[in-house]
């Protein structure tokens, strides 16, 4: 069993858009879910299933603009079991000069970097992507 399930998520993903794949399936949880959902809303994900049996997976269908580039080139985790980073609303920075997203964790959920200080919310920094 992976000791960070979020940073799992992503390397599937990850690995998944390396090798071209239409689709990468993970073990389903509330956090990841949410996670897929912005992925979906800012266009790096195409859409995804929960499938309930024999145990909660999730189904990821992968975007590629223009049909060969992947939409996402790259996933950093930021904030791991180990080392959890912190930041308030006036730290954001745009990643990647506006053309990437982080997921920060706030206290009214998961939301965009981008979203957390038009919010005036800081949280936990869970990864960068662009």
């Amino acid at each position: 069993m992976h000791s960070d399930p979020i940073s799992d998520f992503l390397t599937r993903l990850r690995n998944a858009y390396k090798v071209r794949q239409e689709t990468v399936m993970a073990p389903a949880s509330k956090v990841k879910i949410e996670i897929a959902k912005i992925l979906i809303d800012r266009g790096y994900l195409r859409s995804f299933e929960v499938i309930e049996k024999p145990f909660p997976t999730l189904k990821l269908s992968l975007r590629y603009l223009e049909g060969k580039d992947p939409s996402l080139k790259s996933i950093t985790r930021i904030s791991k079991p180990g080392r959890r980073v912190y930041i308030k609303h006036d730290q954001l920075r745009p990643v990647h000069n506006g053309f990437g997203i982080s997921i920060i964790s706030t206290p009214q959920g998961l939301m965009t970097g981008r979203d957390a200080r038009t919010k005036g919310l800081g949280g936990e920094v869970i990864c960068e992507l662009y």
